[in-house]
């Protein structure tokens, strides 16, 4: 099945048409700047503007920086402070004429590391943490999905973690990767002890730079980083549109539990 992916950030908006069968982009990738204010009325534009650059008329998925339940954005991170409680889902649809799926960008993230990438096929509690501006994560439990945890904003050394310990927090605060990981680190070792996960994987923009900050995580849980790299978003985004529909759920009406996983034959 091929379905349109987007990623809604804070400074772009990318989208690539996604073959959800083999977890592969089958488009050239576009980006268009995500628009300042990001209000909603203002986003859906940008996001209609990037639906129509490409050849298509089925359901749309949207990666969003924002805890979404039952299609309406409950917060608002990184984008204008007018996303809280606007329904998402029902605006992106009436505005592209398309149904579009909205869920939080590191659960999108997760589902795409999950059925193609590292976390493929590993049993107990895997989480997907993405370091950006923020610090995103991800939740699942023999491969199922538990939505919109925001453990970026687990509170550590005084302060919200994702203050303490993301990206822009190490470029804010001028530190090496180095001094930097040893923070991170301490992040990790509070993850670990509420959680115990059996693995996790780290996303976003510095896991790129992992080799740089690694020696500095001691933590027993295995790291890794994702394999699927920027487009995990927009490959998990399509995925839970694709089974979404397929599920019969129209946009705002109901959870999606068709983002489980299917069955293996």
């Amino acid at each position: 099945m091929i379905v349109l992916g987007v990623d809604i950030g804070g400074s772009g908006i990318k989208g690539a048409l996604v073959d959800t069968e083999k977890g592969e982009l089958v488009s050239e990738r576009i980006r268009i700047e995500t628009p300042q204010p990001a209000t909603p009325e203002a986003v859906a534009k940008t996001l209609k503007d990037l639906v129509s650059r490409f050849d298509y008329s089925g359901p749309v998925g949207c990666g969003f920086p924002a805890t979404v339940h039952h299609g309406t954005a409950f917060t608002a991170a990184n984008i204008d402070s007018t996303w809280i409680n606007t329904p998402a889902e029902r605006l992106f649809t009436e505005t592209t004429g398309l149904d579009c799926y909205v869920l939080n960008d590191a659960d999108a993230a997760g589902i795409a590391e999950v059925e193609f990438g590292a976390g493929r096929n590993v049993p107990g509690v895997v989480m997907m943490i993405t370091i950006g501006t923020g610090l995103g994560s991800a939740i699942f439990v023999d491969g199922k999905l538990f939505p919109n945890t925001e453990l970026g904003h687990l509170i550590l050394n005084d302060d919200i973690a994702e203050h303490y310990c993301s990206d822009s927090a190490r470029q804010r605060h001028d530190l090496s990767w180095k001094k930097w990981g040893k923070r991170f680190n301490k992040y990790l070792h509070r993850l670990e002890f509420l959680f115990n996960p059996d693995l996790i994987i780290l996303g976003g923009g510095a896991s790129k730079s992992f080799e740089k900050f690694s020696e500095k995580i001691d933590v027993r849980t295995k790291v890794v980083t994702a394999e699927t790299l920027n487009t995990a978003g927009i490959i998990g985004a399509a995925l839970h549109a694709g089974r979404c529909s397929d599920a019969g759920i129209k946009p705002n009406m109901a959870p999606c539990v068709s983002a489980e996983p299917e069955e293996k034959a």
